[in-house]
């Protein structure tokens, strides 16, 4: 009989349950929960093991900070592609939110897509390789079959109809919900509502993780009508029932959340509840009273049933424990097992297997066919004299020796040569399959060179176009400039020029020099005194209305003093 230890393991306690395989039913033997600090992991798994008397079974264990990923590919597309896609999908993935692909573990299933027939949907599941170590290397080399997320493993336990929407909600201090559509798990959401802070507010006055999930699963939820009934009875609430401030706040956010997925869906059929808020009394009638159009129920094992000699909380209690040995007994999905098989070390143990052992193997085979109904017909070889090859008489005790060894070394021969053309062809075929994949990358290169090619002569085209609008926008900005040049420079000379100064004509002559035009303006002028127009020309100067001012002698005229100033505006 068959059978598998399930340990559930989070960071302040540890679920177990072991596991045995029938003729199609399922037998828990032992079960339990177990708390514990960081630094008694190791001690506590052992401790475990022990009394459960699993040294030699077969251990399925969870893993704890997994992440999920959805993206959706071609449904009609060939493995080899839909595998090389999804790695693909991945890495990029990696690039974009800048994490190191190395440093993660990855597996996959995909499902089709409700939305789009013709898309499969990938639910892409990753976690940190340091985490899954650090599981792993607690069990000091217990023989770990199996390590998958519970989300993933809790379908194993849940009754699903066909044709019906399931929901299984996994109340721990993080809230996981696992969505099934069509008999498939679909969706795996992580919810930002758990019970940890109604666990820590718990925690903080029992200072003990084993009383206060005593606490919490002695808490009863008292629905709309219950609590009617108890205020028209005027009772009062019980001890036991201290804590409820700290529970139904966190029970509602978790019920909001979850109306908020159930909208992605066009109907959700059933709901079941789990792990540590399934134990709170009355939880599912709470829910119900949210989700008025599925059947809400906790989850319990389908092959448990009802029966007074039957605690059934106590099974409920360790469902996530149950569900994972059910996946280390290959229920499931296989390809979501994080746990690498150790092909080397099994051919290792073969390679090392001693020759006699194999003579007896072959010993007893013989012997077990002569048991038959057939005898088959006595093979007479004589006497065998390696000396003379004389065939006469019987066979010496060296010689049936010499003939056994014959026999295994034939029966190896056999093996080795089944093997190595099983190995060939194993090889070819993965030659093939890397034919693909290499031709498959050429075309992928191909294509994306000739995009690369494309963006290059676009980017090109943008280059002119930006040059040519730089251009125009330039002549533009030259061109109004210019247009209020004059009436910058008649402003700055109102507010330059001496009082006893009078202008008698001021002139522009546009000058062009290749594809410069300079604007040269020449001033006249006249005053009484001379060194009011000398004062006018330093002032044009130096304040630099005017670039290269030069000026006349002064004429002077009937007592009035004349000159002209000239001078270049900016350059365009």
């Amino acid at each position: 009989m068959q059978s598998c230890l399930g340990i559930s393991i989070t960071d302040k306690y540890i679920k177990y349950a072991k596991v045995e395989q029938g003729n199609n039913t399922f037998n828990v033997t032992s079960y339990g929960m177990k708390f514990y600090d960081n630094l008694e992991l190791q001690q506590t798994i052992q401790q475990i093991i022990e009394e459960t008397g699993s040294g030699s079974t077969p251990i399925s264990v969870n893993i704890k900070n997994e992440k999920y990923y959805y993206f959706d590919i071609f449904s009609m597309a060939n493995k080899e592609y839909i595998k090389k896609a999804i790695e693909t999908e991945f890495e990029s993935f990696c690039t974009e939110n800048h994490l190191t692909q190395n440093a993660y573990e990855g597996r996959y299933t995909y499902v089709k897509d409700q939305n789009n027939q013709d898309q499969d949907k990938v639910i892409y599941i990753y976690d940190n390789k340091a985490d899954l170590n650090e599981i792993t290397d607690a069990f000091e080399g217990a023989k770990i079959v199996c390590a998958t997320p519970t989300a993933i493993a809790l379908p194993n336990i849940a009754t699903v109809e066909k044709g019906k929407n399931t929901m299984i909600v996994n109340l721990n201090e993080e809230t996981k919900v696992t969505t099934i559509l069509g008999q498939e798990i679909y969706n795996v959401d992580i919810l930002q509502q758990g019970l940890t802070d109604a666990f820590n507010a718990i925690n903080e006055r029992e200072n003990s993780y084993s009383k206060t999930y005593e606490r919490l699963k002695n808490t009863t939820i008292y629905t709309m009508e219950m609590a009617t009934s108890a205020a028209s009875a005027n009772t009062t609430e019980s001890d036991s029932n201290e804590y409820i401030q700290f529970v139904v706040p966190v029970l509602y956010k978790i019920a909001n959340e979850i109306q908020n997925l159930m909208k992605s869906y066009r109907k959700i059929d059933q709901i079941y509840l789990t792990g540590i808020g399934a134990s709170i009394n009355n939880v599912d009638l709470y829910f119900q009273e949210y989700f008025k159009q599925s059947k809400v129920e906790i989850l319990k094992p389908f092959f448990i049933n009802d029966s007074p000699k039957i605690n059934i909380k106590d099974y409920i209690e360790v469902n996530s424990a149950i569900a994972l040995a059910i996946q280390g007994l290959g229920y499931g999905i296989d390809s979501l097992n994080f746990k690498k098989t150790d092909t080397w070390g099994n051919l290792k143990s073969l390679l090392s297997m001693d020759l006699k052992d194999l003579n007896a193997g072959a010993k007893k085979s013989i012997k077990g066919g002569a048991k038959g109904k057939k005898t088959p017909k006595k093979l007479n070889l004589g006497k065998l004299d390696l000396g003379n090859s004389n065939m006469k008489g019987p066979l010496s005790k060296v010689e049936i020796a010499a003939v056994r060894d014959c026999i295994s070394v034939a029966i190896i021969a056999i093996i080795f040569c089944v093997g190595s053309f099983a190995m060939k062809k194993q090889l070819e075929k993965n030659i093939g399959k890397a034919n693909d994949v290499i031709k498959y990358t050429d075309e992928q290169i191909a294509s994306a060179n000739d995009d690369d090619q494309k963006v290059r002569g676009k980017t090109t085209d943008y280059k002119t176009y930006k040059s040519n609008l730089e251009d125009t926008s330039s002549a533009i900005e030259k061109k109004r400039s210019r247009k209020n040049q004059i009436t910058t420079l008649l402003n700055k000379i109102v507010y330059t020029i001496p009082k006893q100064v009078q202008l008698t004509e001021i002139k522009n002559t546009a000058v062009t020099q290749g594809d410069k035009v300079t604007q040269h303006i020449t001033i006249y002028a006249q005053a009484a005194e001379y060194e009011q127009l000398a004062y006018f020309k330093a002032k044009i100067k130096n304040d630099g209305i005017l670039q290269n001012v030069v000026s006349t002698d002064g004429t002077k005229e009937g007592g009035v003093v004349k000159i002209a100033i000239e001078g270049d505006l900016d350059t365009y």
